[in-house]
């Protein structure tokens, strides 16, 4: 469906902005207007990783007249592979400035406004307040959770964008016009259903094809033009190279948006809401979790240990802590890893992060193996602690 212009339009535009948005001008549903408007609207940008990288870059070449980006996080070598705003000179630097510094040399003609903060419940309503439209680059539950809610009660619209290795989804969320994110996904997927991109992996180029799109649907909504995915959910498999859409209705019963609302601020707390593990994993970890300088004195010592690696085989072709065993987590789920464990060892399980182990460690404890452990951090602390010249991922 067709929706009125976001913004209104500009007073004008000056010679040096019809110079360099000349390609839009002559596009007759753009035109004057449509650039006027997008030189008076308001964006913010929420992440500036994957998809913030080509949403940035893309809205600024565009001349959307202000434009706001928010990331707490800096400059990783490991970003670089799909981040693509940011160079081998950024790493270390904060993300937000990064990025913000790329933009200005993209288009000098735009403000740019650099939010080198976290998000949290106590800054997101003021700091939305302050813009016209969200796009939502974030990659992690709690957040979008926090992004849908605040852009619902705020009655703000916003494009969404998610990517999974091959996998890439985009919709535009505008509870005034159609439905919420809640909507789609009424509840969290449980603690380590699904897998973040630092833990499956993401193709680079996939970050452009929904980051671009994102774009898309943010000048469609803020000029007025086309049909924007209100109420569609876009699904690209860049495998197939196949684009589909389906239809997403308004939920009547919704929380957030519906007839009768139960949730009318914010939550305390979405970390909670969303779960990083399950209860049964928060349980089993609380008193058997030790440090990667532990293990390696447990390993110096001759411990009667028995230590697995819970990820996958291609992450331990990356980088392996020495002496450990792979034990792939989807074994554990499935039962076939527990006649693997030696009964006469002291079980010492690992993953990445410490997230998955987590999980493998709540199966362990439940099949019988009381004293087993595992190592907070994962194989990112034995790098960090003992042994930084191994590669990080």
């Amino acid at each position: 469906m067709s929706l009125p212009p976001l913004v209104e339009p500009a007073a004008e535009l000056t010679v040096d902005e019809v110079r360099r948005y000349s390609r839009h001008l002559i596009i007759p549903d753009v035109g004057m207007a449509g650039q006027k408007r997008l030189k008076n609207a308001k964006v913010l940008c929420v992440g500036a990783g994957g998809l913030g990288s080509p949403a940035l870059l893309y809205l600024a070449a565009a001349g959307v007249g202000t434009l706001g980006v928010i990331d707490f996080d800096v400059v990783d070598e490991s970003n670089l592979q799909r981040q693509v705003i940011h160079g081998q000179s950024d790493v270390g630097r904060p993300k937000a400035e990064s990025a913000a510094a790329s933009v200005r040399e993209i288009n000098p003609l735009i403000d740019v406004v650099a939010h080198n903060e976290i998000l949290t419940t106590e800054n997101v309503m003021e700091i939305f307040a302050r813009y016209d439209l969200i796009v939502d680059g974030t990659d992690n539950f709690a957040t979008r959770y926090m992004v849908n809610d605040a852009a619902v009660l705020l009655g703000k619209p916003y494009v969404w964008g998610s990517i999974y290795r091959f996998d890439g989804q985009a919709s535009v969320f505008w509870a005034e016009h159609g439905p919420c994110y809640r909507c789609l996904y009424p509840e969290p997927p449980p603690p380590g259903m699904v897998p973040s991109c630092a833990e499956g992996g993401v193709l680079g180029v996939l970050c452009a094809s929904i980051g671009s799109i994102q774009v898309n649907e943010a000048i469609k909504l803020l000029t007025g033009i086309g049909e924007p995915l209100v109420g569609r959910l876009m699904i690209y498999d860049a495998l197939e190279m196949n684009y589909r859409s389906v239809k997403v209705r308004k939920d009547p019963e919704c929380v957030l948006c519906g007839k009768n609302p139960t949730v009318t601020e914010l939550l305390e707390d979405y970390e909670a809401f969303c779960g990083a593990v399950s209860a049964e994993a928060a349980e089993a970890v609380s008193g058997s979790t030790i440090t990667a300088t532990e293990l390696k004195s447990w390993q110096d010592a001759g411990e009667n240990i028995y230590v697995v690696d819970v990820r996958e085989p291609n992450e331990y072709e990356i980088v392996s802590i020495p002496g450990a065993v792979l034990i792939p987590k989807g074994e554990f789920l499935n039962g076939s890893a527990l006649e693997k464990l030696p009964q006469d060892k002291k079980i010492v399980l690992h993953c990445k992060s410490g997230v998955r182990s987590a999980e493998c460690l709540a199966i362990v404890k439940n099949a019988g193996f009381s004293d087993a452990v595992h190592v907070g951090g994962g194989v990112l602390s034995w790098i960090k602690t003992i042994d930084p010249s191994l590669p990080t991922y």
